[in-house]
Order: structure tokens, then sequence, then C-alpha cells
């Protein structure tokens, strides 16, 4: 979808909302003025559905909701590289009326028209996972990204002696996350690690395949690479892949998330080791934050759900294997 359409899209939906806000209120939620005594309704609006991490999160998320005696939808595109479906998703899930919406942007900036419009609803957005650009949600409930990134290029540095030269693969350039975790890994190599040469950043989409893919291309035009960090679940796996693929040894990989692929990938020795983050708790901290806002509690503008370096050495430790998703 090139720009042009992209904005026509934006367009479409936003006059979507505005003719369903002129015909009634849908499901009766913030914006229709639900009774409160009604069981509250929260849509739920993720980046992905495929990786582990997306399910773990609406694990946790319809724990929470059972707690609250809540009612959710939970739904993400089939890639995180389709912005233009995750619009759509939002798009309706608007159109309902929820009492409250929590949205995983793949794009920043793409949703603003839409998330302008649930705010004339009184429909209060709880970003998680990745930041929504402006100050239209209500809270985030997030890992700080930039921080856990630090943490995965410290050991990268360590793993490598301080020295040699690191390749990134990242999903994407325009959510909160991509950013936040490659700039975190890249600010930290620079001022901590000077014997270290950082290659540019390559973009995946958090495809296994694509990934893979890139990792071979850096391998070939760099054969002394000596150290790679994939900064999702899919990013990592394809670089784990791609490595194999090339038939290279000696390659130091550092990772981000979880999934069996990964858990496998370490405890194998392929994988040195790599960040986990808490999905379980990120869904239920973005259901719990809901429900505050819809009772009008205050809620703090960010919401730190937390992250971990797992390796061999403490991959069993009960407090690491309690937020591993496979």
């Amino acid at each position: 979808m090139n720009r042009r359409q992209f904005g026509a899209a934006l367009a479409a939906a936003a006059m979507t909302l505005s003719l369903a806000a002129c015909g009634g209120d849908g499901d009766g939620g913030a914006g229709g003025g639900g009774g409160g005594d009604e069981q509250k309704y929260i849509a739920i609006v993720s980046k992905g559905f495929q990786h582990q991490f997306w399910q773990a999160v609406k694990k946790g998320a319809e724990q929470q909701a059972a707690k609250e005696n809540a009612r959710i939808t939970f739904e993400g595109p089939a890639t995180e590289a389709d912005i233009e479906s995750q619009v759509t998703m939002l798009t309706n899930a608007i159109a309902k009326n929820p009492d409250a919406l929590g949205f995983a942007a793949l794009d920043s900036k793409a949703a603003a028209p839409l998330l302008e419009d649930a705010k004339s609803r009184n429909i209060p957005v709880i970003a998680f996972d990745s930041g929504v650009e402006g100050d239209i949600p209500v809270t985030t409930a997030a890992t700080d990204n930039k921080a856990a990134a630090a943490e995965a290029a410290k050991h990268l540095s360590e793993l490598l002696g301080g020295k040699g030269k690191v390749a990134l693969v990242v999903h994407d350039q325009t959510s909160r996350t991509g950013i936040d975790r490659r700039d975190g890994f890249v600010e930290w190599m620079k001022a901590n690690a000077p014997g270290i040469t950082l290659l540019p950043p390559q973009y995946g989409g958090g495809d296994q395949a694509k990934s893979a893919d890139i990792t071979k291309s850096i391998i070939a035009s760099n054969p002394d690479v000596t150290g790679i960090y994939g900064a999702n679940e899919g990013s990592a796996i394809g670089v784990v892949k791609g490595v194999e693929e090339a038939g290279k040894k000696g390659i130091k990989i550092v990772g981000f998330d979880s999934g069996k692929a990964q858990i496998d990938a370490i405890k194998n020795g392929t994988m040195a080791g790599a960040i986990t983050q808490n999905p379980v708790g990120i869904g239920e901290q973005t259901v719990a934050a809901a429900m505050k806002v819809i009772r009008g509690e205050s809620v703090p503008k960010v919401i730190d759900t937390g992250f971990f370096w797992y390796d061999k050495t403490n991959i069993d430790d009960p407090k690491i294997a309690a937020v591993l998703y496979q």
C-alpha cells in the first residue's frame, strides 16, 4: 500500500466512524453511556496474533477480565507489517463503542485520526506494548524497551569481550518498540563499547523467513561479523535460522522475547541469551488499567511491566520460568 492509498484508507475509516456515531451507539460502551451495572466491554487491538508473545498477552488479558467480570475481544493482524489490517480492526473496534480500548500500535502515527475519534466518543485508550504518539492514551502498559535493549547490548558486549562487528535485525522502524529496541541497543554500544563496530540496522518486519534472509545477506557482506541482535521474537528466530543456513560458526546471537524456538536455541547453545518481557503481565495490566479508568480511578501515565535477561545459567530459575512463554 503506497502513502496515497494509505491516506485514503484512513480517511475512509474516519468517515465510517463518523457515520457510525450518527447512526447509533453500537454495543453501548463508554461512548454510548452504558448502564453502570452492565458488564463492561474492552476492545483490544494488538500488533499481531501469530507470535507466542501475543498469545501470552491475550492469556493475561483474559485472566484479568475474568477477575474483573469484564468482557473483552482481542485481535491483531496476521503479520506485524500489516498496518492496513490493523487500521481496519481499530476502525471496527471503535465503531462498537467499547467502554475502553486497548491498543498496541504498529505505526505510532498512522492511527492518530482514529484515536482522535475514540477520544471524541469518550472512549479511554490504554496503550500497551507499543506507545502511541500524542497524549490520547490514558496510560501505557509496556516494557521499558530502551532499558531492555541496553541490557541486551551489555550482555552481547561482554560475550564479545568488548570488540568485534555487530549487526541488528529489527522488526520495524515505525512502532515504539521497534524504535526503542533499536535505539536503546545502539546508544548503549556507542556509549560503552568503543571497540565494537555497529552495522546499520536492518528491518525484517518481525517475519522469521525475511529476517533469516537478511541475516544471510549480512553474513555474506560482512564475513567478519561476530555478533547479531534480533529485536523481537520473529527477528531473533530468523537470525538463528539465517546463521544456521549460512553455515557460519562462532557468531554470538542475542534476542528479545522468548517462545519455544528461542528457549530451545538457548538451551542448545545456538543463541547466547535474550531479554524476556512479562507478556501475561502486560495483558493483565492493560485490562486492570482499563477497568480503573472506567470506574473513574486514577492510573499512572506509564505502567512498567518489567523485563529479565535469561540464558543457560538462569533459564530454569522459577522467577525466569514464570515469564517465559512457549
